[in-house]
């Protein structure tokens, strides 16, 4: 397909990033230049020379959308934002890639597969199911469910390498397991989604590999740091937000079936140890 007619929404988040390297010739768009929570705006934009929009804007403060706020703005752009996405690519004809969560369940089953029902436990996570809703509605869409997300940005693992650099030996929850998802890994399966032309509808994406929780993924980081001086203390999920009763509650169990992409696209799926090995080989070699 011919990148230079993709548009991608939420340039400037780790996704983003992400789909602009991957895709030089795209348009790329923030709400500074198109704002999607809003109807006129979408409709007013040229799509004339559009074929693919490639969602990736997103409201991700899961403890932020519990807020009153917070609970507004994750509406607008994971549910309303969506839909008017999916009514301008039915109106133009237009391929709609839009991405999704494992919070859309609640942690309770695992591997989780696409049909598994929803059952979104917090308002983020119920912003995105509704927002898997409203791309369905469109009839050429991609929605990518994802797990733990990891690029050019604030996240878990530039957090672990910050308080390594401090000498921070940290409490980490250990008994929610998944694994990560690099945003390499994710655009990479996003254009051989497109390129192939596979089936429209739902895929799980993740990096492959054992599943781990959020204390193993944090050893596995200082392992790769060489700094197996700091220790990792293992708690629970409830034993540390017991102090933040404002915390949106989380699914324990977030592994994310994959084998309908791998048969799909036939695709070899790269470990997220190995993919995390790289990522913080490439953040150290940045600090030189």
């Amino acid at each position: 397909m011919d990148s230079s007619r993709f548009l991608i929404i939420g340039a400037n988040g780790q996704l983003g990033k992400a789909l602009q390297g991957r895709f030089p010739k795209a348009k790329a768009v923030d709400r500074n230049k198109l704002d999607i929570t809003n109807l006129d705006s979408l409709q007013a934009f040229d799509w004339s020379n559009i074929d693919v929009i490639l969602n990736a804007a997103v409201y991700a403060n899961v403890d932020g959308a519990e807020t009153s706020e917070g609970r507004i703005a994750a509406w607008q752009v994971n549910a309303q934002a969506v839909s008017y996405l999916s009514k301008i690519a039915s109106q133009h004809d237009l391929t709609l890639v839009h991405i999704s969560s494992d919070y859309v369940f609640d942690g309770t089953k695992t591997p989780h597969t696409e049909d598994e029902p929803f059952a979104p436990l917090g308002v983020y996570a119920q912003t995105k199911a509704a927002g898997d809703i409203a791309a369905a509605m469109t009839t050429k869409h991609y929605i990518l469910r994802v797990s733990w997300l990891i690029g050019d940005g604030p996240n878990f693992v530039r957090t672990m390498i910050g308080l390594a650099a401090k000498n921070i030996s940290p409490t980490v929850v250990a008994d929610q397991i998944g694994r990560l998802t690099f945003t390499e890994t994710l655009v990479s399966g996003i254009d051989k989604l497109l390129q192939a032309k596979a089936p429209y509808g739902t895929y799980n994406l993740s990096g492959d590999g054992q599943p781990a929780s959020w204390a193993e993924i944090t050893r596995a980081i200082f392992a790769n740091l060489g700094r197996d001086d700091l220790s990792v203390t293992d708690t629970t999920t409830a034993e540390y937000f017991k102090s933040k009763p404002t915390a949106a509650p989380r699914p324990l169990q977030s592994t994310l079936d994959l084998t309908k992409i791998k048969k799909e696209l036939n695709l070899a799926l790269p470990d997220w140890r190995a993919s995390l090995k790289n990522y913080i080989e490439d953040e150290q070699a940045q600090k030189i």
